[in-house]
C-alpha cells in the first residue's frame, strides 16, 4: 500500500499556537486526534507519526522548523519514505480565501506564502495536493503581521466548527481522491 504523507503548515512553540498562520497545525492535530494517529515522534526536523486510516498508510508531520524552512522538513521525508509530490497532501492558510471556506487544488504556485515558497525551493515543483484553510484578508495593515495574529474572540468561537469541516474535507481527499473533494468543498461556507 503506498502512503500519503500529510503535512500541516505552521510556526513551533506556544507563541504562535493559535496564530492564523497555524491553520495547518491545528487542522492536523485534530485530524491526527481523530484517527488515532500520535504525532509526537521527532524526526525529519517536525513532529511526526504513522498510522492507517481507511485502508490507507499516513505518515503526518508537523514542520518544527519555522514556516520559511518547511520545505526541508518535508523533503527530507520524502526522500526517507521514497515518495513522491504526488504522495503530499499540505495543508496551510490562505489569505485569498474568506475565514470559514476552503479550497482543495492540485498544483500551483507559492502566492506569497513562505511556507510553500519554501517547499517550491526544495521540492522543486508546486505539484501537490493543497487544503487551503482561509483566513481572510485585512482592510489594512501588514500581511506578515496579520498571518501572525492570533484569531479574533469571534474567529476562535467558530474554529471547532471549520476545523472539523476542514477534517472532512481532507478524510474525503483521502479516501476518495482530489476531484470529489473540490467538487463538495471547494467555496463551500463552513461556518
Amino acid at each position: 500500500m503506498a502512503a500519503k504523507l500529510i503535512v500541516g503548515l505552521g510556526n513551533p512553540g506556544p507563541k504562535y499556537l493559535w496564530t492564523r498562520h497555524n491553520a495547518g497545525f491545528i487542522v492536523l492535530d485534530r485530524f491526527a486526534h481523530l484517527a488515532g494517529i500520535q504525532t509526537t515522534r521527532k524526526s525529519f526536523s517536525g513532529y511526526y507519526g504513522e498510522g492507517d486510516f481507511e485502508g490507507n498508510r499516513l505518515l503526518l508531520l508537523k514542520p518544527q522548523t519555522y514556516m520559511n524552512l518547511s520545505g526541508r522538513s518535508v523533503a527530507e521525508a520524502l526522500r526517507f519514505h521514497k515518495l513522491t509530490t504526488a504522495d503530499l497532501i499540505v495543508i496551510h492558510d490562505e489569505l485569498d480565501i474568506p475565514f470559514g471556506q476552503i479550497k482543495l487544488k492540485a498544483d500551483g504556485g507559492h502566492g506569497g506564502h513562505n511556507g510553500l515558497r519554501s517547499l517550491h525551493q526544495e521540492l522543486g515543483s508546486g505539484e501537490y495536493k493543497r487544503l487551503r484553510i482561509g483566513i481572510g484578508k485585512p482592510l489594512h495593515g501588514d500581511m506578515a503581521d496579520y498571518v501572525l495574529t492570533n484569531f479574533s474572540k469571534d474567529e476562535m468561537n467558530e474554529l471547532p466548527k471549520i476545523v472539523d469541516g476542514v477534517v472532512d474535507a481532507l478524510e474525503m481527499l483521502i479516501v476518495e481522491g482530489l476531484p470529489k473533494s473540490m467538487s463538495l468543498y471547494n467555496n463551500k461556507n463552513l461556518i
